[in-house]
């Protein structure tokens, strides 16, 4: 019933894919033909051959891309993530069908009158799918009730033991099992639930737990160590009788490199000159409240640990760390100033760092460039910070799209890992697409205490260095019994 139910969901996506793909191309459509029309093009561009191109053109860049952005994940994304994926969706789909079009008709001289076609197309499209998914979600959230999951763990905290409880809709963490009961007692009461979920165990026990699922066929979710993330995009090799995998550890190669530093150049000149209206009245704004600086200067790390000075608008009061120490912004801090408020929550604030990524100290895309003394108190606790240092720090990156702003260091290594093992271009498309779709969500702009700070990071090395003390006592205790 189990597979039959799982198989259900991925019909009722596929279906709810294929609606949206249809809606969006028939309504592009009817334009296309109004177009057709009004030019009295009706001769060879209303045959069946090229509307039969321009649809199927149209529904494969409208499939490709979605897919692409994750518009068509119902009932996996929140509504506002689904929402704000359909509208660049459509954005990116119509944007690229101006030059399609123009190359259909072979005229370009028809360029802005597709151009201001297709914008109210993508307008009125964005309007009606995105009225139309929040159905299809509450649909599906009907029918499929969220997976009851047995959860394995080994050290209790809240946090740790309930951060899929943040969706409810999809995850319900039904029970708890400690390891110490045993692998026996926990094999017999995971089969009473749709998944498990392995939550920072050490990695000989979570082995065992992962082979058990497989021979059941059981759905697990497991917490990756930071070895899994390195692991993860190994390549195969088939040279041998046994399989071998290759981790080449290497960072961006040159090509790779050379390409983002020429699409941060260009992606950073095109910002300052898109930008430049709200970088000159936000200044003007910072400069009438309180006659301070307009910029906050602070030292950051980047690349192979290279020092530079990071460049934001100032949205705090004049000396907010005149002790010389960090002090992280907490919610209604009152050193924030009322123009600091509006900036922070928009973003503005962080527009001045295209100018250190025009001067090659940042990418667009990175690890988060963290200050110096947050550096050196993490690469002492957690050695493996320091491999977020591979790349350029970036002006956004997967700790800020898929994180949030009081995410433990440890778990923002492990994003950061991921996006430098999982290096593409693509990658970093995608990331800048998130980073729009984030823009709605108020968590990933929470503040937290300094106190909150201390404990989620000696919380986080604790873990860490727990389970790595544990996993090499367990391999001395196993070589010491093969030479015994």
């Amino acid at each position: 019933m189990g597979q039959i139910h799982l198989k259900n969901k991925y019909v009722y996506r596929w279906v709810c894919m294929v609606v949206l793909s249809l809606i969006a191309t028939g309504m592009f459509i009817w334009v296309w033909i109004g177009f057709v029309r009004y030019n009295n093009q009706t001769g060879s561009l209303m045959g069946k051959g090229n509307l039969l191109m321009s649809f199927g053109i149209y529904f494969l860049l409208y499939h490709i891309i979605g897919k692409a952005l994750k518009a068509f994940r119902i009932g996996v994304d929140r509504k506002a993530n689904l929402l704000a994926s359909q509208v660049l969706t459509v954005f990116s789909v119509d944007a690229v069908e101006v030059l399609v079009s123009c190359a259909i008709t072979g005229q370009f001289r028809f360029f802005p009158d597709f151009l201001w076609r297709y914008v109210l197309l993508a307008l009125v499209q964005s309007i009606l799918l995105c009225l139309l998914v929040i159905p299809l979600v509450d649909l599906y959230r009907h029918f499929f009730k969220a997976h009851q999951i047995l959860e394995v763990y080994q050290e209790a905290s809240y946090e740790k033991l309930h951060f899929m409880n943040d969706r409810p809709d999809k995850f319900h963490i039904k029970d708890i099992i400690n390891i110490n009961e045993g692998l026996d007692k926990i094999f017999d009461k995971m089969e009473d639930y749709d998944a498990v979920l392995i939550n920072d165990i050490p990695s000989e026990i979570k082995n065992d737990i992962l082979k058990e699922c497989f021979n059941r066929n059981k759905r697990v979710y497991f917490t990756p160590k930071i070895s899994d993330i390195i692991g993860k995009n190994s390549e195969e090799i088939n040279l041998f009788d046994t399989p071998l995998y290759l981790c080449r550890n290497s960072g961006l190669t040159f090509a790779q490199s050379f390409v983002k530093r020429v699409c941060d150049i260009v992606f950073s000149l095109i910002g300052i000159i898109i930008t430049s209206p709200i970088l000159l009245v936000t200044a003007l704004a910072i400069k009438l409240e309180d006659g301070g600086p307009v910029f906050f200067r602070q030292e950051r790390a980047t690349l192979g640990g290279r020092e530079f000075s990071i460049l934001k608008f100032r949205s705090m009061i004049v000396d907010a760390e005149k002790d010389g120490r960090p002090h992280p912004a907490g919610e209604k801090d009152p050193r924030i100033t009322k123009v600091g408020n509006f900036i922070r929550a928009t973003r503005i604030d962080e527009l001045p760092q295209l100018i250190n990524i025009l001067k090659g100290d940042m990418s667009i895309v990175g690890p988060r460039p963290e200050r110096l003394e947050h550096v050196h108190k993490y690469c002492e606790e957690i050695p493996e910070f320091s491999y977020r240092l591979k790349v350029k720090g970036g002006l956004t990156g997967p700790a800020q799209v898929f994180g949030k702003y009081n995410t433990s260091p440890l778990n923002k290594l492990k994003m950061d890992l991921y996006y430098i093992t999982n290096y593409s271009l693509l990658l970093d498309l995608q990331i800048l697409f998130e980073t729009v779709k984030i823009l709605v969500q108020k968590e990933s702009t929470e503040g937290f205490s300094e106190e909150r700070a201390e404990e989620m990071h000696d919380a986080a090395v604790l873990e860490e260095r727990t389970e790595e003390m544990h996993d090499s006592a367990t391999l001395e205790e196993s070589v010491e019994e093969k030479h015994n």
